[in-house]
Order: C-alpha cells, then structure tokens, then sequence
C-alpha cells in the first residue's frame, strides 16, 4: 500500500470514526450513570436519519440538493429526534426495570431492561419499515461540506483524493465529542452525573436527581447517535437495519476504549474506524471484510473480558 493510500484510507477511517465514537460515547454515557447497555442505541441513529427525512422532506430519502431552510431543519430535526427517541426508550424500555439506578439488584431487573432494549430497537425497525419498505436509500446532505471546493475533493501528495466532506465530519465530530466531554467533566450537571456513577445511592440521600440525571444522560446520548446519523449517512446507501451493525461497531468501540469512559469512546471509535477503512483499501480482505472486522474485534474483547483502556464509571480526574 502505497503512503497516499495509506494517507487517504487514514483520513476516510477517522471520517468513519468520528460516528463510531459519537455513538460509543452515548452508549458510555449511558453505562456510566446506570450500568446500562442500551441495545436500542444503533437504532436510534437509523430512526432519527429517517424521522429528520420524512418530517423535512415528507417523501421517502432522495440524494436532492436542499435549501438553506431545509438544509437547517433537517440537520436539527435529525439531533432532536434521536435524543428523542432516546428518551422514549429510557421511559418506556429501561426506568421500570431499575428500581435502584445504577444497581442491577436482581436478575429479572437485568433480563427486563435487556428485553426492554431489544424490543424498543425492534419497535423503531418496524415502524419505520412500514413506511421505508426498500432495502436503502440515498441520503439528502443538509451539511453540504463537499461544496466547499468545486470538485468536493482535496488532491493528496501521492495522486490520491480525499473527500472534503470526510474532512469537514472529522472537525465537526472531533469538535463535538470533546467540546461534551469537557462540558461533563467542567460543568456542575457533568460532576453531579460523576456523583451518581460512583454512588448512586448516596448522591439520592444528598439530594440529586438521579432519575433525572440519567434521563439527561439519554438524551445528550441520542442526541450524539443522531449527530453521527447526521454526519455519515449521505456518504452510504442507508438501510432501515442498518442501525444493528451500527451498534455493535460502537459497542466494540465502547468496550475498546473502556465500557463507561466517555472520552475513550471516543478514542476507541477512531481506531476502529481507521481499522475498517484500512480493511476495506487492503487487497487481500477488502470491502467485503469491512463489517467482520470490527465485529470480531468485539467477539475478541467480550472473549477476554476485557475492559478496554480505562476502568468502567470512572474518567480521569483531569
């Protein structure tokens, strides 16, 4: 492999990887406060691409040029819909099976909000399938970055291209996951979360609101899911199903960067993405090898028992 396709499968995979670690981050996040694996949380990436669409658009997804007007609404309505259907989830799917937040205190607690994740990921699949009957659709881009040259591609120094709108969802998602780390490490709701994820008990005696906390927790996590959504989507054929692979590829992320540590999420979502996109330029593995490699990896990791790189509930004190 040459080092201008190095170069460019480097760029394409941290593109990629800006997504993975915006949703692993949401499904950190969400562990974090409650001990919680969300498995609807793929779905919600999927259900607000569409949601945005079909309000904005009120057709089905076509790759059509926008307006500013619509341009705007969509990329708001995308965010607002998937921390949407992330707080109907934690409502309807995960509250009623935690009595003690934060406290798996019996295995049925842990069978229903297992059941309760999976049934709410279904749910979205299969409301949205009603109307979204064709295996993929093409995209709108509200964000329009590839606009910002003529071509929409940047020549790298080896002969290789590279695609604009790659570069601008690795500013805006880098921009975003760690403008929401600090914001949970600076800010009074981010050290009040810190409280709750290492004792939820004695933050409700010292009077917090852990429900609410948690709550707050699920939405700035489907409001992540949708902004990924928002970012990758136009680059790739979308699927109403596609919201299951997509979770796995940001559990393995999670699990990578360390299951409850927001900001290795992040990290571990741009390694696997790097990974992919060099498994997809290899000649020997190639496209078709592009979603078996990241899964495995999160076959490896489960396998070990592994953590990831930094403990569960806990971000360093800086």
């Amino acid at each position: 492999m040459s080092g201008g396709v190095a170069l460019q499968a480097i760029l394409s995979g941290l593109a990629l990887g800006t997504a993975y670690g915006l949703i692993a981050m949401g499904f950190s996040l969400v562990y974090r406060l409650t001990g919680v694996i969300s498995f609807a949380h793929g779905d919600l990436v999927v259900g607000g691409v569409f949601i945005g669409v079909l309000v904005v658009l009120g057709t089905t997804p076509v790759a059509a040029a926008l307006d500013m007007v619509h341009s705007v609404g969509l990329a708001v309505l995308i965010v607002a819909a998937g921390a949407a259907l992330s707080a109907g989830v934690y409502l309807v799917a995960v509250r009623p099976f935690l009595p003690g937040v934060g406290h798996r205190s019996t295995r049925g607690d842990v069978l229903g909000w297992v059941a309760g994740g999976l049934a709410a990921g279904l749910l979205i699949r299969e409301v949205l399938g009603l109307v979204l009957t064709q295996d993929a659709y093409a995209v709108p881009d509200p964000l329009r970055l590839g606009s910002l040259t003529p071509s929409g591609v940047l020549q790298l120094p080896g002969g290789e291209t590279v695609s604009v709108r790659a570069l601008g969802v690795i500013g805006i998602g880098l921009a975003v996951g760690i403008l929401v780390e600090r914001l949970l490490v600076l800010t009074s709701v981010g050290t009040a979360m810190k409280a709750v994820s290492e004792d939820p008990t004695a933050a409700a005696l010292l009077g917090l609101p852990v429900r609410r906390l948690v709550l707050v927790a699920f939405v700035v996590a489907g409001a992540l899911a949708g902004l990924a959504g928002l970012l990758i989507s136009p680059d790739r054929s979308l699927g109403v199903d596609d919201g299951v692979v997509l979770g796995l590829k940001a559990m393995a992320a999670a699990l990578v960067g360390g299951l409850g540590s927001v900001r290795g999420a992040l990290a571990g979502g741009l390694a696997l993405g790097v990974i992919e996109s060099f498994v997809v330029a290899s000649s020997v593995l190639g496209p078709h090898y592009a979603d078996v490699v990241p899964l495995t990896i999160l076959l490896i990791v489960l396998a070990l028992g592994r953590r990831g790189l930094r403990s569960p509930l806990r971000e360093d004190p800086e």
